[in-house]
């Protein structure tokens, strides 16, 4: 069962009351068990979902619903062919705008599902990226109430091995979009993990929009028989070609997805599947932990000025109760340093990190598991020291010595009051001219002060 929520008139202070006049079933809007993976996002009046709908969580599906009462059209991914969809978990999902065109708008949604080898009959998990047209009603003959403009790609982090065989981070987690001045081209985070037990591993890889455009741009996949591999298509792609959305300004004459003709329907139908891969940006993740005793399971990322350059500071949740805060310091021959600002254990028991928020205004950090919620600051710039140098090398940009002590970094305030060295963390170089009696050292914090709702 849905319902729909009331806010208190006071926006600050809202008070949340129940809707009992608007109830409605709940199946293919959010799962019948709340240990099913779930994905959604309400845009323009509809809600898009990924979710199971049935209570075994054997029939998944990425459906459309709500929106206004004299515009409602309910689709979902066809159920005929496992082509679309074989055991999805579903990650995220996103409204992003392709181009300046509303009619062109689409729904992006993150998961993991299952493929099978044709070869061996063995069964590997692979992460996909998919979309769909927002203006997508249907068919008119065939796929009616389906999606006419689907289409996925594999997501694809590993780390490229020195004999050239890589190794591969093949279970998608949590995804989180860094939006950026331009709507139409946020960064997207990923955090993976390996399928095997034996070698036990996490990663981060980063997506453009623009490489992910690229690959729905390509060719098709084509898969002949149940036995035969996916091969690249190579024969005539029907117009208009198959994933794109009706527009008027493209051909006046198809003005909906029913208008699309038969052979668009029939061909999205057996080729929802793009050749190439998204591979992430430089080619491999901007964070991997390996052979430790958890898994990264959660992202939320912050885009933050410091003295010497932009980062984005990234915080990963865990299996085990922690929260990494980490940060990818690329240095000037263009290799990224992994930098571990700080380890914090955020939960008293080994309690997996389920959901983590953010928000920049507050400058806070929410952190959800089952034994509770989290509320932490984004900077506790004090943890490091009362020295120049411990607090240049902390390497952290949310904090800077202003002549007195480690403080939130303000890039407003003047020159010899904002001493911060993130890409070399040399206190040296910043603290030279401060008579000091201190030794230079690195550390690691582990201290945590954390409000606990």
């Amino acid at each position: 069962m849905c319902v729909f929520i009331e806010l208190g008139p006071r926006a600050e202070e809202p008070v949340f009351q129940l809707d009992l006049q608007s109830l409605e079933s709940g199946r293919l809007k959010c799962p019948f068990d709340p240990q099913q993976h779930f994905a959604s996002v309400l845009t323009g009046e509809y809600l898009y979902a990924g979710a199971a709908s049935d209570f075994h969580g054997r029939d998944p599906a990425f459906t459309r619903s709500l929106g206004p009462p004299s515009n409602q059209y309910y689709i979902r991914t066809d159920l005929s062919e496992h082509y679309w969809l074989n055991e999805a978990k579903f990650i995220g999902a996103f409204s992003i705008p392709d181009t300046y065109n509303t009619d062109d708008d689409k729904i992006y949604f993150f998961f993991r599902e299952a493929t099978e080898d044709s070869s061996t009959s063995d069964k590997s998990i692979f992460s996909r990226v998919a979309r769909v047209c927002k203006n997508d009603i249907g068919g008119q003959r065939s796929l009616i109430n389906k999606w006419t403009t689907f289409l996925k790609a594999r997501l694809v982090c590993s780390v490229p091995g020195p004999d050239g065989v890589d190794t591969y981070f093949d279970e998608l987690q949590d995804v989180f979009l860094l939006h950026t001045k331009d709507e139409r081209n946020p960064v997207v985070y990923g955090v993976f993990t390996t399928t095997s037990s034996i070698f036990k591993g996490s990663a981060v890889c980063v997506y453009s929009m623009a490489d992910i455009r690229a690959s729905f741009n390509g060719p098709y996949a084509h898969k002949e028989g149940p036995d035969h591999r996916w091969v690249q298509y190579d024969g005539r792609i029907p117009y208009p070609r198959p994933g794109t959305c009706p527009s008027k300004t493209y051909d006046p004459l198809i003005k909906s997805t029913k208008d699309f003709p038969d052979e668009v329907i029939s061909f999205i139908r057996y080729h929802p599947v793009m050749y190439k891969a998204v591979y992430p940006m430089r080619g491999r993740p901007v964070f991997t932990r390996i052979n430790v005793d958890y898994r990264l399971t959660q992202i939320v990322v912050h885009h933050v000025m410091a003295e010497d350059g932009h980062y984005d500071v990234m915080f990963l949740g865990t299996d085990i109760g922690t929260v990494l805060k980490v940060v990818s310091v690329t240095k000037e021959n263009l290799i990224a340093e992994e930098v571990v600002l700080e380890e914090l254990q955020v939960f008293k028991g080994p309690s997996p990190i389920l959901n983590m928020e953010i928000s920049s205004k507050q400058q806070q950090l929410y952190i959800g598991s089952r034994d509770g919620l989290v509320q932490m600051w984004l900077h506790r710039c004090d943890i490091y020291g009362q020295a120049c140098a411990e607090c240049c090398l902390a390497r952290d940009p949310y904090c800077a010595w202003d002549g007195a002590s480690c403080s939130r970094y303000a890039p407003a305030s003047k020159r010899r009051t904002r001493r911060q060295d993130v890409k070399h963390g040399d206190p040296i170089s910043q603290c030279w001219d401060l008579e000091e009696s201190e030794c230079f050292y690195t550390f690691f914090c582990r201290s945590c002060f954390v409000r606990v709702f």
